[in-house]
C-alpha cells in the first residue's frame, strides 16, 4: 500500500477513441504543472498491483506488485494548459502499462514524473520555415500539442500534419485537425490509412503509406511551392520503419537529419 502514496495525480477523463485508443488527461494532486515545450514527454506511471484492462492477454512474465511501472508518453495538451496533461495512448495486449492505464477510470489515481523533457520542440526550426508534420499512430500527440500552443500563430509559414493509421477510427484528433484546416490557410491536414478494406463506410481519402504523401509531392502541389532543405523542416514521430524510409528519401533531396552537433532539417522522434 505505500506505493500507493506516490501516486501523486488523478484521471479527469478518458475518452475512448477506438478499442484500443483513448485519449487520457490527468491532473496534479496537490502539485502544479511545470514549464514544458510542446513537443516534450512525461512519465506515466502505476504499481503492478493495479488491476489490468479486460482484453489485455498474459503478461510475458510475472509482475512485482510493488514495482512502479513507468513508461514515457508525449504531451498532447497545451503547454498553456496547468489544468491536466492530455496523453494519446495504445493499448499493448500484453504491456505492463497500457494494460492497466486502460482499466483506468476518472478519479482513479495515477503517477505523473513533475518534469517534463525532451528535444522534439518546434524551437529546432527557424520562425520562417515551413513544418511538415509526418505521424503514424499515436505519433500525432506531439502535433497537437505544438498546434494547441502557439504553431499557428505565425501567418507566414505553411505548416502540414500528414497522419498516417491503419483505419478511420485510428486517425485520433482527426476532426480537430480538420476544423483547424478548415480555418487557417496556412494550415494542411492530410490523413491516409492503409486498411480500407475494413471501413463501414466507403473511404475517400489517401490510401496508402504516409510516407508516399510525401513522396508523391502532394504538399507542393497544396502549396503550389517547391518544398526544399532551403525553405522547409520535417519532423517525424511514430513508426521506426516509417521514419527511417522517409530520412532514406529526404536525405535523396538534401535534406540532413538533425542530430547531435549536427543541424539539419529533419528532427525524428522514433517510439
Amino acid at each position: 500500500m505505500a506505493k500507493q502514496l506516490e501516486l501523486n495525480s488523478l484521471v479527469t477523463q478518458v475518452l475512448r477513441i477506438s478499442p484500443v485508443n483513448i485519449v487520457i488527461r490527468v491532473s496534479p494532486d496537490g502539485w502544479k504543472i511545470p514549464e514544458f515545450e510542446a513537443g516534450q514527454f512525461a512519465v506515466l506511471y502505476l504499481p503492478g498491483s493495479a488491476p489490468r484492462c479486460e482484453n489485455a492477454i498474459p503478461e510475458h512474465q510475472e509482475v512485482d506488485p510493488e514495482k512502479m511501472i513507468r513508461r514515457a508518453y508525449s504531451i498532447a495538451s497545451s503547454s498553456k494548459n496547468k489544468e491536466y496533461i492530455e496523453f494519446y495512448i495504445t493499448l499493448v495486449h500484453d504491456g505492463e502499462l497500457t494494460s492497466r492505464i486502460f482499466a483506468l477510470q476518472p478519479g482513479d489515481k495515477i503517477g505523473l514524473t513533475t518534469k517534463f523533457t525532451g528535444m522534439f520542440t518546434m524551437d529546432k526550426a527557424p520562425k520562417d520555415a515551413n513544418l511538415v508534420l509526418i505521424a503514424t499512430g499515436t505519433g500525432v500527440a506531439p502535433y497537437i500539442s505544438m498546434l494547441r500552443s502557439n504553431a499557428l500563430a505565425n501567418p507566414n509559414r505553411s505548416i502540414a500534419v500528414l497522419h498516417g493509421a491503419y483505419n478511420t477510427w485510428d486517425l485520433g484528433y482527426s476532426s480537430e485537425l480538420s476544423l483547424l484546416d478548415s480555418l487557417f490557410p496556412n494550415f494542411t491536414y492530410i490523413p491516409t490509412i492503409t486498411d480500407t478494406h475494413k471501413e463501414v463506410v466507403k473511404w475517400g481519402g489517401e490510401v496508402g503509406f504516409v510516407q508516399d504523401i510525401w513522396k508523391q509531392k502532394k504538399l507542393d502541389t497544396a502549396w503550389n511551392t517547391k518544398l526544399s532543405p532551403e525553405n522547409t523542416h520535417i519532423f517525424l514521430c511514430g513508426n521506426p520503419y516509417m521514419i527511417d524510409e522517409t530520412i532514406a528519401v529526404l536525405d535523396g533531396e538534401g535534406f540532413i537529419e538533425h542530430k547531435g552537433k549536427v543541424v539539419g532539417q529533419i528532427h525524428a522522434e522514433k517510439w
